[in-house]
């Protein structure tokens, strides 16, 4: 008998299981825990029916289940976060939720999915939609005229699914799978029900002379609604440059679109029926509005996310994000314990998430923030970038840090690449403040307060906008707006003092400190 789910097979008869075109070594225990999973699908099974079927009720700690569970799913290339074949319930066990097809196993014939698979044959069916968002990246149409430029379009294509693909959080469809849908005419709703996507993205490439059009589309292939339509143009010069180019436009463009069609189907969704991911986007939907009452509700989904899947690194992170946020605009009524409940959940997200760009990026920064760890906030930070380069967030939480390091040059960079990454970004606000921060710091005081003067239009409690606009004007000599500033800071924050800043930012470099001081006691700030 042989069990067929998402782009893997196991063989009962053998004892094998095969994931896309190999075998997987697994360990007997491992073998025989997912099997029993498999074959219990339609229900969830307890710890203890675990323990009984596949250690025969032998005593097994919690943490050997529990190494067990990471081992089936790394096998079968899911993992805690994802949980696309293997979910966790809360208090009650586990689940197989990837949808199976039973097949008689032939003798003598390979898993489907092998080279020799020719011999077995699987049926047809629409395989189910991964829990987490999905998408497909099609082969761009060539309306150049030209078939020498067919490489070039495609590979734009596979430097995008590539780059779509250093997104944990989002499940993207190989390029041998979506390119069998090259050179024909197809309905993007069919796409997305035989390749299991909720998403395609499709486009076209056009050439004349030495120019290059590129425009692109991203549907919901469940519905046909469009959610973002763009086109780019380059010059044909150095074409591995162009490629990245554009696939730094175009995934910077649609990652953030991705992100707000999940949080408003997770917002539409009745609230009997959510799960971890669902109560994560809810936690992000909310987080991304800045307020205090905005935070505070983030602060609790995340953690309903967490009691969901106590694996979930992203969910650590962005609740100790929420306490970093909190310390920042001085919303914290028991600093101690909030500092320390928040250093807590970023470092089990670091610990969760060695490989994941997001919990990595959000728990850096607030370890930088709450722990007061610069340097090792910076290094993770990296390490986020090395793993996800187009993770706009990596880039300007990067840049935060960094700004108070004393590196602000680099720091205007990285905000300026986070900008470009993401225009539209529901952040935005976030970069505004810290390039007027930067720019301070720069003694570029118009600048500065120009940036600064974006970024309270768009979140008026924004603390360090607010602090930024009353120094640069004061310092630019501008002594009516100052004054203004400052009494907008002392309403955000009456307890901010010229004695407590270095307890609110974690600035290094002595000048930036000083240009800061200076700033806002010229502007009316108490010692």
């Amino acid at each position: 008998m042989l069990l067929v789910f998402d782009d893997c097979v196991l063989d009962l008869d053998r004892r094998e299981l095969s994931r896309a075109s190999g075998i997987v070594a697994t360990a007997p225990k491992v073998f025989d825990l997912l099997v029993y999973l498999a074959e219990r699908r339609e229900r969830v099974v307890s710890r203890d029916d675990l323990i009984d079927a596949v250690w025969s009720g032998r005593v097994v700690s919690e943490s050997t289940l529990a190494s067990h569970i990471n081992a089936v799913r790394k096998a079968v290339g899911d993992d805690g976060q994802q949980q696309r074949v293997i979910r966790t319930v809360a208090r009650k066990g586990f689940r197989f939720v990837a949808e199976v097809r039973e097949i008689a196993s032939l003798e003598g014939a390979a898993a489907p999915g092998a080279e020799s698979a020719g011999s077995v044959e699987v049926p047809a069916s629409a395989p189910a939609l991964p829990a987490k968002p999905s998408i497909a990246v099609l082969p761009f149409a060539n309306l150049s005229g030209d078939p020498e430029q067919e490489y070039l379009a495609d590979g734009v294509v596979e430097d995008i699914i590539a780059a779509l693909s250093q997104n944990r959080w989002l499940f993207v469809v190989a390029r041998n799978s979506s390119f069998t849908y090259k050179n024909r005419a197809m309905d993007v709703k069919q796409v997305g029900r035989e390749l299991g996507v909720r998403y395609v993205l499709e486009g076209s490439w056009r050439k004349a002379d030495n120019r290059v059009r590129i425009t692109g589309q991203l549907i919901d292939a469940t519905t046909g609604a469009h959610h973002w339509a763009g086109r780019f143009e380059g010059v044909l010069g150095d074409i591995f440059e162009l490629q990245d180019q554009i696939t730094e436009t175009v995934v910077g463009a649609i990652a953030p679109q991705l992100e707000r069609a999940e949080i408003e189907r997770a917002r539409h969704k009745p609230t009997d029926s959510l799960d971890a991911y669902d109560y994560y986007l809810r936690g992000m939907a909310r987080l991304h509005h800045g307020t205090k009452e905005a935070i505070d509700q983030a602060l609790t989904l995340f953690l309903k996310a967490i009691e969901f899947d106590p694996d979930f690194a992203s969910a650590y992170a962005m609740a100790a994000w929420c306490h970093c946020w909190r310390k920042i605009n001085g919303w914290m009524s028991d600093h101690p314990q909030e500092v320390a409940e928040g250093i807590r959940l970023a470092r089990r997200a670091v610990e969760l998430g060695k490989g994941d760009a997001v919990a990595l990026t959000r728990s850096a920064h607030a370890l930088g923030h709450l722990a007061d760890d610069l340097p090792g906030g910076i290094a993770l930070l990296d390490r986020a970038l090395v793993l996800n380069p187009n993770l706009a967030a990596a880039w300007f939480l990067g840049a935060f840090l960094r700004l108070w390091h004393g590196e602000t040059e680099e720091a205007v960079e990285h905000f300026a690449h986070a900008m470009r990454l993401s225009p539209l970004d529901p952040e935005l606000y976030r970069m505004q403040a810290g390039l007027a921060a930067a720019h301070l710091f720069m003694g570029h005081f118009d600048t500065a307060s120009s940036w600064a003067e974006k970024a309270l239009r768009e979140l008026p409690s924004l603390l360090l906008a607010a602090a930024t606009l009353a120094a640069s004007h004061a310092l630019a000599g501008r002594a009516a707006q100052a004054q203004h500033a400052m009494d907008n800071l002392r309403q955000l924050d009456p307890r901010l003092r010229l004695s407590s800043l270095a307890d609110w930012l974690p600035i290094r470099r002595r000048e930036n400190v000083i240009t800061l001081v200076d700033g806002l006691r010229r502007a009316g700030l108490r010692e």
